[in-house]
């Protein structure tokens, strides 16, 4: 095979070429999972039944500076006056003001398989008009399931951690980070575990994380032939069902952890994230391109507007006068035009970027177009 040029017009008559090695020749018999990164079959699936749980409630973060919920936020002056009411004090609105108190939403997820006395983590949002929850204590809050105020499942208190700053004085501010949402790292106990349930009749069901055909058939096939005393069959694109024959007596928890340890290549969709905000893109390997022809350049136009005293001619008896001048420039980049050979990578477009050399903005545009023209087919996600 023969070496190629890629080569970049950089100006008038002016090429910017770059030797490029020859295309290596394919095997005559290829395997789709022969490219990729395999990975473990638990980390692209969760076996039917086993999930994890949202569990939430209200609470309170007390012990702040002054940064709490004011009287514009109302609801949490009366839920004050609720809560000092279970300790035996009443109070009336009137004599409320707390500034170091803020109302919190509190949420948390439940493990599958947690027990009493197991600890997990748990976020914390304020709900009001509180300032920051820098150095608050939230004070023990249960956490109940969507929808069911039945039972608690675990019990939240402890210490806000929000990573960062809020400092005033004076009408100057600095500030790092979000300080009205934080974490309190292993702050909920759990009291009361959910049923983790999965069949288990000589059968289990694997489920993938991200459904895909070409997955689940893979998953298939390396247990299949790993496990010769297991018969696995992909049903459809979400999973696959795994049956054990009756020779073999094995029970649920070792038939799964030796099939999660099991090495598969999951196959993934061309896909390319954007995003404009922060001028980054993410490509994935797979991403083919077609021929194109890039163009890349701009026009400015620049008008200034300044202000001439004009005098009069000695004896005129003429008054001096103000004159506004405008004065228009026009400058127009050169042309830069890049050109993308057929079967190119994305390698190959970035190295035509890299000769245009041009900002993550305009590669944003540029992938965009490409992707309308129809050179680039794979999906473009725009954050």
């Amino acid at each position: 095979m023969k070496s190629t040029l890629l080569c970049v017009l950089i100006g008038a008559g002016a090429f910017a070429c770059a030797q490029q090695p020859p295309p290596t020749e394919p095997p005559v018999e290829t395997v789709a999972g022969d490219i990729g990164l395999a990975v473990r079959i638990k980390d692209i699936s969760r076996v039917r039944g086993v999930r994890y749980n949202q569990i939430s409630n209200i609470g309170f973060v007390v012990g702040l500076e002054g940064t709490g919920d004011t009287r514009r936020t109302p609801w949490t002056q009366q839920a004050i006056i609720n809560l000092m009411r279970d300790y035996g004090i009443r109070l009336e609105p009137r004599q409320i003001n707390l500034k170091n108190v803020a109302m919190v939403f509190v949420t948390s997820e439940l493990p599958p398989f947690s027990r009493p006395g197991n600890r997990i983590d748990v976020t914390i949002a304020s709900i009001g008009d509180a300032k920051s929850l820098q150095g608050g204590f939230l004070v023990p809050t249960p956490l109940y399931a969507t929808g069911n105020r039945q039972y608690a499942y675990a019990v939240a208190m402890g210490s806000v951690s929000i990573g960062g700053f809020n400092f005033s004085q004076g009408g100057s501010s600095r500030q790092k980070n979000h300080t009205n949402v934080g974490i309190i790292s292993g702050g909920a106990i759990v009291e009361r575990s959910v049923p983790t349930e999965f069949s288990f009749d000589g059968s289990l069901f694997l489920e993938l994380q991200e459904p895909d055909f070409t997955t689940a058939r893979r998953m298939a096939d390396a247990i299949n032939s790993a496990f010769p005393e297991l018969r696995a069959e992909a049903y459809d694109a979400g999973g696959v069902e795994i049956q054990v024959l009756d020779s073999a007596n094995l029970d649920p928890v070792t038939v799964i952890s030796r099939i999660e340890a099991l090495e598969v290549v999951p196959d993934t969709l061309a896909t390319i994230v954007i995003n404009e905000r922060t001028g980054t893109i993410v490509v994935g390997g797979n991403v083919k391109i077609g021929p194109a022809l890039i163009a890349h350049g701009g026009l400015t136009v620049k008008i200034n507007e300044y202000n001439e005293v004009i005098q009069p001619l000695p004896f005129s008896g003429g008054t001096t006068q103000t004159q506004t001048n405008t004065e228009v420039g026009v400058s127009e980049d050169t042309v830069q035009i890049g050109i993308v050979k057929p079967n190119a990578t994305i390698d190959d477009l970035a190295k035509v970027f890299r000769a245009l050399k041009i900002s993550p903005r305009d590669m944003i545009a540029i992938i965009q177009a490409l992707k309308a023209q129809g050179a680039i087919k794979a999906v473009v996600k725009t954050q």
